[in-house]
């Protein structure tokens, strides 16, 4: 039998693969999860790319200064265009966990967001649609709208054990201080340091604001990596290495290890020689309970110096703005890193600040980067997936985050 050559030398501690059961997911496509890169795909500092150009490495300044060209108002024949795809959906009958394109049509949107997904992908990596009339439609139509923009440009997958493929964020009052291995900084109203979420492209919708705080931010990645190549190339070095062990927090399918470990920037296996940056600080201090125990080595002087100089580097090179009311942006986790000012919730009876989430895979053979992962061409690639559990899709019950 022949064997493909992304697919020797799978790593250790994979899934193991049961059937697809139809009745649980009737698409026959269950979330792929996360898993540990194929080493031999994996390229040493060595042969990482020391400048890299082209759209993808801005500057906030020339963000700053071209709003234009990542924030799209919507007009109102957009909206009335939207609005009877999200009508003629909800009339159909269809659940919300089985949207698809073919459900969701937009005859005229649909000329301009495959250029909107080329941009998001192998561009500027970020786009904010704005004007969204969420009080007047109200947030179950709000969600069929950003659920329905994110299957135009990939697939659905599932966010947490629970199967969520619509993502609730919000304060839920967890304890981040004594419970950061149960819970996730989404569920709370602390800062999101610079990160990349378990998907290629992340959607959120904003349904609520906080009293105060809560910006949103974005940097280039590429521009990130440019200037800690030239600034602090140990640093660079430090976080190319695959050295880096992240939590699973519980979240384990049969067969997996309670953790996984990759560098935090790769090399596109494919020829493209693309930078490609996987990262979440909450998801690597929360590794003590493993690290106490022996059982995985503590991070390293070097490898906390690392986490600091890369959040003040993605400080120094992002954009931080604030989002309205019915804005939906899209950040693909590929090439850019997204982040969150820590928030105050308004006084009752005002509502807390909350946004709905979509995570969105996007498979190499339909333009989605080359990754080195197994699942690469998978069209539900990434996510996270515990055993059988089927996608779960509820845009007014809060559930998620937490243990």
């Amino acid at each position: 039998m022949n064997i493909a050559p992304a697919l020797r030398g799978l790593p250790a501690g994979l899934p193991r693969v049961v059937p697809v059961d139809r009745k649980l997911f009737p698409d026959g496509l269950r979330t792929s999860g996360q898993h540990p890169p194929i080493e031999s795909q994996l390229r040493p500092f060595e042969e990482f790319p020391r400048s890299l150009s082209g759209p993808t490495a801005w500057t906030a300044m020339h963000m700053i200064q071209h709003p234009e060209q990542w924030i799209h108002r919507w007009t109102e024949p957009e909206l009335a265009e939207l609005l009877h795809a999200v009508d003629a959906f909800i009339a159909s009958g269809t659940p919300l966990t089985s949207i698809s394109k073919d459900k969701f049509r937009l005859p005229t949107l649909e000329k301009i967001l495959p250029g909107i997904r080329n941009d998001i992908l192998n561009g500027r990596g970020f786009i904010v649609f704005s004007g969204l009339p969420i009080d007047k439609w109200g947030r179950y139509k709000a969600a069929v709208v950003i659920m329905g923009l994110s299957v135009h440009f990939g697939y659905l997958v599932s966010q947490n054990k629970l199967g969520l493929i619509l993502g609730h964020v919000t304060n839920q009052g967890a304890d981040y201080h004594n419970d950061l291995d149960k819970i996730k900084i989404s569920a709370t109203n602390a800062p999101q340091f610079y990160h990349t979420d378990e998907t290629d492209i992340v959607g959120l919708l904003f349904c609520a604001p906080g009293e105060t705080g809560g910006a949103s931010g974005c940097a280039s990645a590429h521009t990130v990596w440019n200037a800690l190549v030239k600034e602090r190339p140990d640093v660079a070095k430090t976080l190319a290495s695959p050295i880096w062990h992240v939590d699973r927090k519980g979240e384990v399918t049969d067969g997996q290890e309670p953790w996984f470990k990759n560098p935090i920037f790769m090399v596109e296996p494919g020829g493209k020689e693309r930078v490609y940056v996987k990262w979440d600080p909450y998801f690597v201090k929360s590794l003590t309970r493993f690290s106490n125990k022996g059982l995985i080595p503590p991070l390293s002087a070097e490898q906390l110096d690392a986490m600091e100089v890369l959040e003040e580097t993605c400080q120094r090179h992002g954009i931080v703005y604030d989002c309205e009311i019915g804005d939906i942006q899209f950040v693909s986790c590929c090439q850019t890193f997204h982040s969150r000012t820590g928030f105050t919730d308004p006084p009752p009876p005002k509502p807390q600040r909350y946004l709905l989430r979509t995570w969105v895979a996007t498979p190499e053979h339909e333009g989605g980067w080359c990754l080195p992962f197994h699942d690469s061409c998978y069209p539900k690639r990434g996510g996270i997936q515990v055993d059988n559990t089927p996608p779960v899709a509820d845009p007014l019950t809060t559930a998620g985050g937490t243990e």
